[in-house]
């Protein structure tokens, strides 16, 4: 058996040992100061000013549009374009924070949306805001989707959750969007079990995301910034400050196991990176070689960081026929992501307008992916590149 991940850490026997020794030896497992320093060295590592951790990285995406809306960029009803190519935990916030979602079409041999499909979609649609997914360790052409939304007053967000790591000759993903989400989810590149983070070069935007994070309370700002609010509202004692809530909010805190948990993984975030890219080279050579699979396009893609190995075929048919073959030699498979996600029951019972979206379609039809870890040995390699041969 392959599975889709073998452990839940890097290093996982190190790992487990150092947060047991932690455990132990702290006095405080609440968000603390272990959070506080993987946000600055997160941040460090993106090239970022701010980093805000948050319990998981689809609270981190509900935190992005709320935060949004506190600060009046957005407002009910407005209409937000996302990858159509996506996670529920990209769409649900638009439609739960009563705004309008616009599905944007994906390139199928890129797994995202171009610039030229949102250039496509500006023609039916006015859209305040555009959340790009960059999908499986792949990306859109980012430089001129920034380019566009600049150009067109558009807020760029992008959910980064799948391409930690994943680079562009013009800048790492995740650092093109206005805010951006990462996910440690124990099958994500580098994990603190549950975990999120929003990363930004807004300090307004960083401020109030920790005033989100945190049920409307200034407890996580610096002193100036609780000064410029309980002045604001004349809260003049720290007394009241303590039950004082400015703006809506949730509890989306992590915990000092998150903090610490993402120090130490972060520190092997690189060599991970690289090993993932030499693993998904190798699958692909294979691919190059069977005229019943799509090499998916990497020319725009200086870095490739991926958890996963997307297999796009011809057909149907044939996917269908590589499924089998993966099942058979029991390397465990997913669809690619959650496909067209305008198909989607949520997506259908709440939103009545739907769009023409064959790129998107494409992938879901003729799509799914494996594993693609550290952790893969030679063997396995092996076997994943047998069943990408064509018999």
């Amino acid at each position: 058996m392959i599975p889709l991940m073998k452990s839940a850490f890097l290093n996982e026997h190190e790992t487990k040992e150092q947060l047991a020794e932690f455990i132990r030896r702290t006095d405080r497992l609440s968000m603390g100061e272990q959070c506080v320093q993987f946000e600055n060295e997160f941040a460090k590592f993106q090239g970022d000013r701010e980093a805000v951790l948050f319990n998981s990285g689809g609270s981190a995406n509900l935190a992005i549009l709320q935060t949004l809306k506190n600060l009046g960029r957005l407002k009910e009803g407005d209409k937000i374009g996302f990858s159509a190519l996506t996670w529920s935990t990209n769409v649900m916030p638009i439609i739960q924070m009563g705004l309008q979602p616009v599905a944007i079409d994906c390139e199928a041999t890129t797994l995202n949306a171009m610039s030229y499909n949102l250039t496509e979609r500006l023609t039916t649609d006015h859209i305040q805001a555009f959340f790009t997914t960059n999908a499986l360790g792949f990306a859109g052409d980012l430089d001129n989707i920034q380019q566009l939304c600049h150009e067109k007053k558009i807020i760029l967000l992008e959910d980064n959750c799948e391409a930690l790591g994943t680079e562009l000759p013009a800048g790492k993903t995740g650092t093109f969007g206005e805010m951006t989400s990462f996910s440690f989810f124990v099958a994500h590149h580098m994990s603190t079990i549950e975990g999120g983070m929003v990363c930004t070069n807004n300090e307004k935007f960083a401020e109030m995301l920790k005033i989100v994070r945190a049920n409307g309370w200034d407890r996580n700002l610096n002193a100036n910034q609780q000064h410029k609010w309980r002045k604001k509202y004349n809260v003049n004692s720290e007394f009241e400050a303590k039950y004082t809530f400015y703006d809506l909010g949730y509890n989306f805190r992590p915990t000092e196991i998150t903090g610490f948990l993402g120090r130490c993984q972060l520190q092997l975030l690189k060599e991970n990176i690289v090993i993932r890219e030499k693993t998904y080279m190798m699958l692909e050579s294979t691919v190059n070689e069977n005229s019943d699979i799509i090499t998916l396009a990497r020319s725009h893609i200086s870095v490739l960081s991926n958890f996963a190995f997307p297999i796009l075929c011809k057909t149907r048919k044939l996917r269908d026929k590589y499924i089998a073959q993966f099942s058979g030699a029991g390397v465990e498979i997913r669809p690619m992501i959650a496909g067209n996600i305008q198909k989607q029951p949520f997506y259908r019972k709440y939103v009545s307008i739907l769009y023409e979206l064959p790129g998107t379609d494409k992938v879901q039809e003729c799509g799914f992916y494996c594993g693609n870890y550290p952790e893969l040995t030679e063997t396995d390699i092996q076997t994943l590149c047998s069943c990408l041969s064509k018999y």
